[in-house]
């Protein structure tokens, strides 16, 4: 955790929400603003090779505002929750000695409350060993055999994990592998906590139905920019569904159409419905967080300006950059 001398807490400014909610552009603007830089809490944007199906912004498109966690990791290398935490501390440090507020922009909300209230994750690290195990069976016999392993482990957050999250089940099993106690009420606790940042918690929004077409319109879009193609040059390079990373949205969908499971057709509206779904999932997990400003997009008409200085306004309230 980075502390100040004088004891107070860090300024932090969180921008999340579901998956082609609009939170790119409205980050950037707001880092103009605010004087701020960007860090990405986004589980596959870390990734190299992997810039269409995570909808990572280029480096033309960043304005000149240094963005963190972005293209720091192969799609091979192993990442978790803890690691994003340990590696965005490291990105925090120089952000707050160049007198920069951090925004945590991204839709990956458990990484999220991980950073904002440090989550504790040292009873148990990572076990190399155990952990290329389940990544074994992962490949061999599925995603669904990890979660009936943790379904039987820990049921509560099998309930909580979705079925195709290798990543998260494999961090749980591992979790009570370690410690024999289970990760749901581990996280519970650290659920508790208050934030140990100075922090506004904004969730930017917008109707159902225009949610689900923007998503249906951001798929159509990848796939235009070359998304099969993405897929192919990862298969070349030898990735594989075995890999957390191969699990991600997108990828998974057009690797099995690619290794013949699924036509092109299927393949694409299998994509369009789990990433309705994961924006559903989304929107349950920042329901539950505490202290979160809802930001419903309608609500403003749609004018990016009113709801910049919306923000603004209440970051100014907190105290954060005065």
């Amino acid at each position: 955790m980075i502390k100040r001398e004088n004891g107070d807490r860090p300024p932090m400014i969180v921008l999340t929400g579901p998956t082609a909610v609009g939170k790119t552009q409205l980050s950037l603007a707001l880092a103009g603003e605010v004087g701020g830089e960007i860090l990405s809490a986004d589980s596959m944007q870390v990734y190299r090779h992997m810039d269409i199906g995570s909808a990572k912004i280029a480096a033309s498109e960043m304005q000149g505002i240094p963005h963190h966690m972005i293209d720091i990791l192969e799609p091979w290398e192993s990442f978790h929750v803890a690691a994003f935490k340990e590696r965005c501390q490291e990105a925090l440090q120089g952000i707050y000695e160049r007198g920069h507020i951090p925004i945590v922009t991204g839709g990956t909300g458990f990484y999220i409350q991980a950073l904002l209230k440090d989550v504790d994750f040292t009873e148990s690290g990572e076990d190399g060993e155990y952990r290329a195990r389940l990544e074994e069976i992962a490949a061999r016999e599925g995603a669904e055999k990890l979660h009936e392993m943790l379904s039987e482990a820990d049921p509560e957050a099998a309930r909580a994990i979705h079925p195709n999250n290798i990543k998260r089940t494999i961090r749980a099993l591992e979790f009570f592998h370690q410690t024999g106690q289970r990760i749901s009420g581990h996280n519970e606790r650290e659920r508790q906590k208050e934030s140990v940042y100075n922090s506004c918690y904004f969730v930017l929004n917008d109707l159902r139905e225009r949610l689900y077409q923007r998503i249906e319109q951001r798929v159509d879009e990848m796939l235009e920019q070359g998304l099969v193609e993405e897929v192919r040059a990862l298969q070349a390079m030898g990735c594989h569904r075995g890999m957390v990373s191969m699990q991600g949205l997108g990828y998974k969908e057009i690797l099995a159409y690619l290794e013949g499971e699924y036509t092109y057709e299927q393949a694409v509206e299998l994509l369009k419905r789990d990433t309705r779904r994961f924006a559903k999932r989304q929107l349950t997990w920042f329901r539950r967080e505490e202290g979160v400003v809802w930001i419903n997009k309608n609500e403003f008409g749609y004018d990016e300006r009113k709801i910049l200085e919306f923000m603004l306004e209440i970051i100014r309230q907190r105290g954060i950059g005065t």
